[in-house]
């Protein structure tokens, strides 16, 4: 008797996790399940659905699981377009810590299309949002990193924004940034940190 050979099933995982409709709709309508395999498949899918930025920003703004709120990021990041930045400048002010850093992380990722926004957010009411936007320069490949490092210690009236541009300025600075770091120092004179790391910025570019 002859024995008839069973077809192999799918499994369990992978029905789950590549759903058989993979249009823009549907994907949208996934990224909205309950199952997060399901959310974090539909997050990967969507890059290419780059009319679906929004959508994933407002996901991006509620999501609890933090492998879903990965992909979103790095799904935004591929898309790199203004919704997707602006959507990301938005998450700035987020109340979420968490959510903050890892919108700065993939901003860093996209220096191109952060630097003609950064003038603005240097500029930003919100003194946190301008410590974050110090924060995407340290891996922004800008010619004018110095440049907009410099106008934030010589114009911030803030310490803290002040005093994170400072570290940075010691890692990138030139000799155009001796003058603007020595007018600092008198300007928060009463400073500990800004005299101390304004001192070792100095002695780095004079050892250069």
């Amino acid at each position: 008797m002859a024995f008839i050979k069973k077809q192999a099933q799918p499994s369990t995982e992978q029905t789950q996790s590549t759903p058989e409709t993979r249009d823009c709709q549907s994907l949208l309508k996934q990224l909205s399940s309950n199952d997060s395999t399901e959310r974090r498949w539909a997050a990967r899918d969507l890059v290419e659905c780059p009319e679906c930025a929004n959508a994933l920003m407002q996901r991006l703004k509620i999501e609890t699981e933090n492998s879903v709120r990965e992909v979103i990021l790095t799904t935004l990041t591929r898309m790199g377009d203004p919704v997707a930045i602006a959507g990301m400048v938005d998450c700035l002010r987020s109340e979420d810590a968490a959510l903050r850093n890892e919108v700065v992380e993939a901003m860093k990722q996209l220096p191109l299309e952060v630097a003609p926004m950064m003038l603005g957010l240097l500029a930003d009411p919100d003194p946190d949002v301008r410590i974050f936007a110090v924060n995407v320069l340290e891996s922004l490949c800008h010619p004018e990193v110095e440049s907009w490092l410099i106008s934030v210690i010589t114009y911030d009236a803030h310490v803290n924004v002040c005093a994170t541009a400072v570290d940075l300025l010691g890692e990138v600075g030139t000799s155009n940034a001796i003058e603007p770091l020595e007018q600092l120092k008198a300007r928060f004179n009463a400073e500990p940190y800004i005299q101390f790391a304004a001192d070792l910025a100095l002695r780095r570019i004079n050892e250069i």
